[in-house]
C-alpha cells in the first residue's frame, strides 16, 4: 500500500495525480503546514527536510518498506516501481529526467518565489516582484519553446508533464497570456481534461486556505519556527 502525506498544493499534486494515472491504491495523510505538522517527530521521520509530500511505500525494493521525500524522486520512483510514464529507451529516460530536474530546480522555486513576493511578503517589494515575474515570463517561454517540438515533455506524456502542470495551473496568476505562449496552451487544456488529472488536483483541494493568511500560519510557513530545533 501506498502512504501518501501531502497537502493541496502544486509539488503535493504531482504525487497524487500520478498515483490516480497508476490507478494505484493509496492512503492520503493530511499535513497541514499552516497548522505545523510538519515539524512533527512522526513527519520528521518520513521528511526530515520538513517539506511535503512524502511517500511510504510498504512494498518497496525486496518487500520491504521504503520512505521517500521530495516529490521529484517520488515521480521517478514510481515510474521506476511500475515500468510507466517514463521513456525505457536510454536518451528518452535522461530528457524525462532532465525536465523533472529542471521543474525541481527553476520552474517550481522561481514561481513559489514569485507567489512569495506578491501575496505573502509582509510589505511590497518592487524588485523582487519584477525579478521573480521576468524569471517566471523566461521560463513560460522554455516551456512553450520545448512544447513547439514535442507533444509532450518527453516525447510522449509523463513524469515531466506531471512534474510541471500542477505548478503551470496559476499561468495567470503568474502574469501569462494564453496567445502569447500557443503550444504550452495545447498542452495544459490536454492535461487538464485528463480525468487521473481531475481526480489528483481534487485530493484535498477542500482544505486549501480561503481568505488573508494568519499570524501562525505565516510563522509556520516562513518564519522562525523553519528553524526550531528537533
Amino acid at each position: 500500500m501506498i502512504e501518501l502525506y501531502t497537502w493541496p498544493t502544486p509539488n503535493g499534486f504531482k504525487v497524487s495525480i500520478m498515483l490516480e494515472e497508476l490507478g494505484m491504491p493509496y492512503n492520503v495523510h493530511a499535513i497541514n503546514i499552516g497548522a505545523g505538522d510538519q515539524f512533527k517527530p512522526d513527519f520528521l521521520k518520513i521528511s526530515p527536510n520538513n517539506k511535503m509530500p512524502a511517500l511510504v511505500d510498504t512494498d518497496g525494493p525486496g518487500g520491504k518498506p521504503i520512505s521517500l521525500f521530495e516529490s521529484g524522486a517520488i515521480l521517478l520512483y514510481l515510474a521506476e516501481k511500475t515500468g510507466r510514464f517514463i521513456p525505457k529507451d536510454k536518451p528518452g529516460y535522461w530528457t524525462a529526467v532532465q525536465w523533472v530536474m529542471w521543474q525541481m530546480a527553476g520552474f517550481g522555486p522561481m514561481l513559489g518565489q514569485l507567489g512569495h513576493f506578491k501575496n505573502y511578503a509582509p510589505v511590497p517589494l518592487p524588485y523582487a516582484i519584477d525579478r521573480y515575474s521576468n524569471e517566471a515570463s523566461r521560463l513560460y517561454r522554455v516551456l512553450d519553446k520545448r512544447l513547439s517540438e514535442s507533444e509532450y515533455l518527453a516525447g510522449d506524456y509523463g513524469v515531466a508533464d506531471m512534474a510541471v502542470f500542477p505548478w503551470s495551473r496559476g499561468w495567470e496568476r503568474h502574469g501569462q497570456k494564453m496567445d502569447e505562449i500557443p503550444n504550452f496552451k495545447r498542452w495544459f487544456e490536454a492535461i487538464a481534461e485528463r480525468p487521473a488529472v481531475k481526480k489528483g488536483v481534487a485530493v484535498l483541494a477542500d482544505r486549501q486556505r480561503q481568505g488573508p493568511i494568519d499570524e501562525k500560519s505565516r510563522e509556520n510557513l516562513f518564519g522562525k519556527a523553519q528553524y526550531a530545533k528537533r
